[in-house]
């Protein structure tokens, strides 16, 4: 993997929660992965936002994550997981893309947004990414070939659902439903033409209702409430056909053809509540869905 630190080329505000930032370093030229990026994650290490501090790449080895989690955070910085939603330029040129959601009130907000709300061309930061010919891993989508796509996700999966639509092959099919805080976030993306894409903005409604209520009704399922208590919600939530957080047996890969393909990403609550509806209401073959919590409404993820 490639794992340095990177520097901040450029900076756009893409709507009122978006915030589009360039990361360039000479060490990017050996980026790759191999086939499409989709959802690709990256692992960005922020600095403390008090004492500035950030952890150091010089030496780094195979022990690297047990050194860095055995230092204080005011010197390590605070990691978080990102998709990579462009790559520009080539060679040392190499800049990664990557949209970081301003969560800039209450419970929500985390060392990204905290960040990101003051970045500027010139700030520094650390980064984990795929390095090319070597195994990394970090890439949910994963379809059978013909699949029909439902694509589900609330602010902090727009960048990666994003990506995957701008991917996808020309004769692809399916719908993507978005939900973002307000009508100003709504992007335009490119698709196939035969996939749909939602957009719901919440505009100070509850967090993942609309988003719950119009998969369910584009699914059809009859006597679809479903109430999901605090404590029946896993904050580490992420379930594809390669891994379960809960150490259930695992599907193993999609196969065959055809047939429905659910990729579902965002607060680990809602995201609950959808799964419930696809695996026990419609019975999904658990080789066809992926189910992640990308973050818990007050609860501090890890990394």
């Amino acid at each position: 993997m490639i794992f340095t630190e990177v520097e901040v080329v450029s900076v756009e505000r893409l709507t009122p929660t978006f915030l589009r930032v360039g990361l360039g370093s000479p060490e990017l030229a050996d980026f790759g992965v191999d086939g499409p990026r989709y959802d690709q994650r990256i692992k960005l290490i922020f600095p403390d936002p008090v004492t500035g501090g950030i952890t150091s790449t010089e030496g780094a080895d195979g022990s690297w994550f047990t050194t860095w989690l055995e230092q204080p955070t005011e010197q390590r910085g605070h990691m978080r997981t990102y998709t990579i939603r462009d790559v520009r330029g080539t060679g040392e040129q190499t800049t990664l893309v990557v949209d970081i959601v301003l969560h800039l009130e209450g419970d929500l907000v985390g060392p990204g947004s905290t960040w990101a709300s003051t970045a500027a061309i010139g700030d520094r930061l650390v980064v984990l990414a795929p390095r090319r010919g070597h195994v990394y891993g970090g890439i949910e989508f994963a379809p059978a070939p013909g699949a029909e796509l439902l694509l589900v996700g609330d602010e902090t999966a727009v960048p990666a659902v994003c990506t995957v639509l701008e991917q996808l092959p020309a004769d692809a099919r399916g719908t993507a439903f978005l939900e973002v805080p307000v009508a100003a976030d709504v992007q335009d993306v490119r698709r196939p033409a035969g996939v749909e894409v939602v957009w719901l903005a919440r505009e100070g409604a509850e967090l993942g209702r609309e988003l719950h209520d119009a998969v369910v009704a584009h699914l059809g399922i009859p006597g679809a409430e479903v109430e999901v208590g605090e404590d029946e919600v896993d904050p580490d939530l992420w379930e594809t056909p390669s891994h379960s957080s809960s150490g259930e047996a695992v599907a193993g890969d999609a196969v065959g053809t055809g047939g429905t393909y659910a990729w579902i990403a965002g607060e680990s609550k809602v995201v609950t509540g959808l799964r419930r509806h696809l695996v026990n209401e419609l019975g999904f073959d658990r080789g066809r869905v992926a189910f992640m919590g990308y973050w818990r409404r007050g609860v501090a993820m890890k990394s």
